[in-house]
């Protein structure tokens, strides 16, 4: 007697009837790539992977699995670092296939790129154009631009351009039920009733799935300038950024801070790093100037105002990139920290936010919490001061076993995220809520904010299939066995 399918196998079957046989993986050798986090903190479980080549096939597949009522975790190029795009039974629908540059118009100054293109080939493109495309940070060799607005990323140039969603224009969105959303305007202005694409953005997948965006792109900077500063300590950072912004006003594209800590391991493990200043100092800043004027001498005003900052007693020391190699070189020992913090050992990360104001204060209050809990840890916080976003990373102390330490993750959430609440600060900067902060926003969000967005899951997503039990706690879904 030949048994009867299982509602699974018919699923399965007609996804691959619908997307193809190649684009329905379910070999777990073939899901194992899109099943870990990006750190490995989190592994999942999935029936299968889906990766449809066109919104048509998005909304297929969307519509096949809610009507079978199973999960779907949309993916983009998993560089995530919350764990918003692990599984946890279902489907993960990658977007990797969706990579189409659909327009791009110099007149009005905009993009139109599919989901799945990656974050370097929508700068390459817009460059290719003679434009900008700023969204920008680390990970944009594999990053897709989807990930970046599902998101709403953040990154090295917010101080100029803003996050994602300040880039965004327009969206084509997926919905749980499969209908797909056509808000795919280039317009600058639009008042004609919700601005429905910003419910999208930051959304994590949670609402619906964002299939293409229309983007905003800027003129090419005609001329950047670099320096790297020594100061005495965070709050003399803040003392010259204000001075800087004064002066510099829009040209002043980036201002990133420094502990020594932190420069201290980018210089013991990140090869060709050199040090940039003589002797050692208390506080360094990162700061980038750039205009798109033709007339525009960035170099000579960004020497002008470090002349002034030094006279008045704001820095100790700095010096300037004298080409676009020596600018990139003085960018690798900010960008190198991450990776050096890796080599390091294990690290408890922080993504948070504070009033540039109180920005010396929390550094100063969360450092001395933090080693005071755990003598010999070694906090690291850097970031983009400017915008008031800090990474607040302890890296554990020496000799320490490294699965101990991040045992500890818990404790000393609660120690920062304290501290930044009572700072009137967010406790998911830019990287997002994903799993990792979910319970963390159900204690510090306000509650009347927790019940809107509950409500709006409710309306989008009844069935709280799409990404469930990221972002906000509330109706949630036994994992499938099978999944």
């Amino acid at each position: 007697m030949i048994p009867t399918a299982t509602a699974h196998d018919t699923l399965l079957a007609a996804l691959r009837d619908g997307l193809g046989p190649r684009h329905v993986l379910t070999e777990p050798e073939d899901l194992a790539p899109y099943l870990v986090e990006s750190r490995k903190l989190f592994t999942g479980t999935a029936l299968a992977v889906l990766r449809p080549g066109c919104t048509a096939e998005v909304a297929f597949a969307l519509r096949a699995c809610t009507q079978a009522g199973l999960p779907v975790v949309p993916l983009g190029g998993n560089t995530g670092l919350t764990g918003a795009g692990i599984p946890q039974g279902g489907f993960v629908l990658s977007l990797e296939r969706m990579t189409r540059l659909r327009a791009v118009d110099p007149v009005d100054a905009t993009i139109t790129v599919e989901a799945g293109m990656i974050l370097q080939d929508v700068q390459d493109a817009a460059e290719a154009a003679g434009l900008l495309f700023p969204l920008s940070y680390a990970s944009r060799g594999s990053a897709r631009i989807g990930g970046g607005i599902a998101t709403n990323a953040g990154g090295i140039a917010v101080l100029a351009y803003g996050n994602a969603r300040d880039l965004v224009l327009g969206l084509e969105v997926v919905l749980a039920d499969g209908r797909v959303w056509n808000g795919l305007r280039a317009l600058r202005k639009d008042n004609a009733g919700y601005d429905l694409k910003q419910l999208f953005i930051g959304s994590e997948g949670t609402l619906g799935i964002v299939t293409a965006a229309v983007l905003k792109l800027f003129p090419r900077p005609r001329a950047t300038s670099v320096a790297f500063v020594g100061l005495d300590s965070a709050r003399a950072a803040l003392d010259l950024f204000v001075a800087l912004r004064g002066r510099m006003d829009r040209d002043l594209t980036a201002f990133e801070y420094l502990p020594p800590f932190a420069l201290e391991i980018v210089l013991r493990h990140v090869p060709g790093t050199v040090p940039p200043l003589a002797g050692t100092h208390g506080a360094y800043a990162l700061i980038e100037v750039a205009s798109a004027r033709p007339d525009a001498d960035v170099r000579g005003a960004l020497e002008s105002a470090l002349g002034a900052a030094l006279e008045d007693g704001l820095i100790a020391d700095a010096t300037i990139g004298a080409s676009g190699a020596q600018n990139d070189a003085l960018w690798r020992l900010r960008e190198g920290v991450p990776e050096a913090q890796t080599r390091e050992g294990a690290s408890i990360k922080h993504d948070v936010s504070v009033p540039l104001s109180r920005l010396p204060e929390f550094l100063e209050r969360a450092g001395a919490a933090c080693t005071a809990a755990m003598p010999g840890l070694r906090p690291c916080g850097f970031g983009h001061f400017g915008d008031g976003n800090i990474h607040f990373n302890l890296s554990q102390p020496v000799g320490m076993a490294p699965a101990d330490f991040l045992a500890e993750w818990g404790r000393f959430n609660r120690i920062v995220h304290d501290i930044v609440h009572g700072l009137g600060g967010s406790i998911a900067a830019e990287h997002g809520v994903g799993l990792i902060k979910r319970d963390e926003l159900e204690r510090y969000g306000d509650p009347v904010g927790l019940d809107l967005m509950r409500r709006l899951k409710e309306a989008l997503d009844p069935q709280h299939l799409l990404n469930p039990g990221k972002v906000i706690a509330g109706r949630t879904r036994e994992p499938d066995s099978q999944g």
